[in-house]
């Protein structure tokens, strides 16, 4: 209160004759009068109010680093952590290597058979009735390359669940960076709620002084007092915010049970993003796995559609045979063809056939939506950063100074209390709105970077 009280006594005059008057006069002429430079001061000097407001607490402020507890994780460290640990990529990477071993299982050729036969080993042996034994060796010779066909479209197949498995990643990473974000978040808004409460504390603490000295009327200090229950208010429900926040964030980490102690650190002021659209949509054509998944996709189908062709081939099989009757030795063989006369895999071929052109359309339909996905991203992005950054550079430090040139103008009687409590909520809400707006600019990047598939922020 000690600089407070260097007022000169035109303006405590002043304000207390306002005081008398704040039913009458608009507040907005009160405060431009307690604002004015007395007559015998030079033009380029500050009012009291002025250079309070600029020596004066600036106040819970967003932008401000946060204050994290030893062993925070960074976004990084978040992602690298659940790449290894959240049970659904670990799913998908086991998935891929059940479908890797489908090669195999495509390459293998058709296994020969052996058989044995015997007659008349349970009759005395004659002459005329000898022992009679054979051995057939047989195997099926496969036409049209069957087995490359089969191993194309197994291995464009494996590349494709490649694919879908880096695209899981990355829709996994980008719910990881929302929640790591919406933390973050909540964590500031709990430190900003806090500070608040704080503050305000201190200034009902004030009036209270007042109050007793007889300097406020106890109508205006119980309608101050009650506001602190709006600033707890806010603070418990951050309590609750953070809380969900940390375990959601450690569910998609891969930990089975969240901890209360979990803490992360991160910037809360939004980058700016160096490139372009247009670079961000190529990058997301070369490299968007859910568009790499549809171009294997189609070259599957196309292998498909080979084989099936290929199946409509005919496939002889080949027999050898060694007879022994009694002292007697033969050799013969055989030789299997079917005629395919009516099945020759005609409505298998139609099928994979029209399933590959579907294919090609998935393909120009999954083009069609990665690039659709970059250009709705940016626009986010670029709207959410130009508010964000007006927020950071212009309406966080007027609203400060409207507060604090308000909170003196309260504090020595020069406005009412209503205008002093319309600062207020226009102090919180402004920086409420920066809040969200640095929120919605995070999650704009994070959407772009997982519609480009460019990490964009290290």
């Amino acid at each position: 209160m000690s600089d407070l009280s260097k007022i000169v006594p035109a303006q405590r005059v002043r304000g207390a004759f306002l005081r008398r008057q704040s039913c009458v006069a608009p507040a907005v002429v009160v405060l431009a009068t307690l604002l004015a430079a007395p007559a015998v001061q030079a033009q380029t000097a500050q009012t009291p109010a002025e250079a309070y407001a600029g020596n004066a607490n600036s106040g819970p402020d967003p932008r401000k680093p946060l204050v994290s507890k030893p062993g925070a994780l960074t976004l990084a460290q978040v992602l690298d952590q659940a790449r290894t640990k959240n049970p659904t990529l670990l799913a998908a990477e086991q998935n891929l290597r059940a479908v890797r071993a489908q090669e195999l299982q495509a390459g293998v050729r058709a296994n020969p058979y052996f058989g044995v036969t015997a007659s008349d080993v349970s009759e005395p042996a004659s002459e005329n009735n000898p022992y009679s034994y054979a051995a057939q060796v047989s195997r099926l010779f496969e036409r049209g390359e069957k087995r490359r066909w089969r191993l194309d479209d197994a291995r464009a197949t494996t590349s494709q669940t490649k694919a879908q498995l880096d695209d899981t990643v990355r829709q996994t990473e980008l719910t990881i960076k929302t929640a790591f974000t919406q933390m973050l978040i909540a964590k500031e808004a709990l430190e900003l709620a806090s500070a608040s409460l704080k503050d305000f504390q201190h200034e009902v603490d004030i009036a209270n002084d007042r109050y007793k000295a007889g300097d406020l009327g106890k109508l205006d200090f119980e309608r101050l007092d009650l506001q602190l229950g709006s600033y707890e208010s806010d603070e418990s429900n951050d309590i609750v915010t953070l809380q969900q926040a940390g375990a959601q964030l450690q569910t998609l980490m891969g930990i089975d049970t969240p901890k209360p102690d979990f803490d992360v650190t991160g910037d809360i002021v939004p980058p700016s993003i160096s490139q372009t659209q247009g670079q961000l949509a190529q990058a997301a054509l070369a490299n968007r796995p859910d568009y790499t998944a549809a171009k294997f996709g189609t070259i599957a189908a196309e292998a498909n559609a080979r084989l099936a062709i290929a199946n409509g081939t005919t496939d002889p099989t080949l027999e050898g045979e060694f007879d022994l009757t009694g002292t007697e030795k033969s050799f013969g063989f055989q030789v299997n063809v079917p005629l395919r006369i009516f099945d020759r895999n005609q409505g298998n071929k139609q099928t994979a056939r029209f399933q590959a052109d579907a294919s090609h359309f998935t393909e120009i339909a999954a083009r069609n939506q990665v690039v659709s996905d970059v250009a709705q991203a940016w626009v986010g992005y670029v709207q959410s950063k130009r508010l964000s950054d007006r927020f950071n550079n212009h309406y966080l430090d007027e609203s400060h100074d409207v507060l604090n040139i308000a909170q003196y103008a309260f504090e020595h009687g020069g406005i009412a209390l209503i205008d002093y409590l319309d600062a207020l909520r226009d102090f919180r809400s402004s920086t409420n709105d920066a809040l969200s707006a640095y929120q919605q600019t995070w999650l704009a990047i994070h959407q772009l970077s997982a519609a480009s598939a460019v990490q964009l922020v290290p």
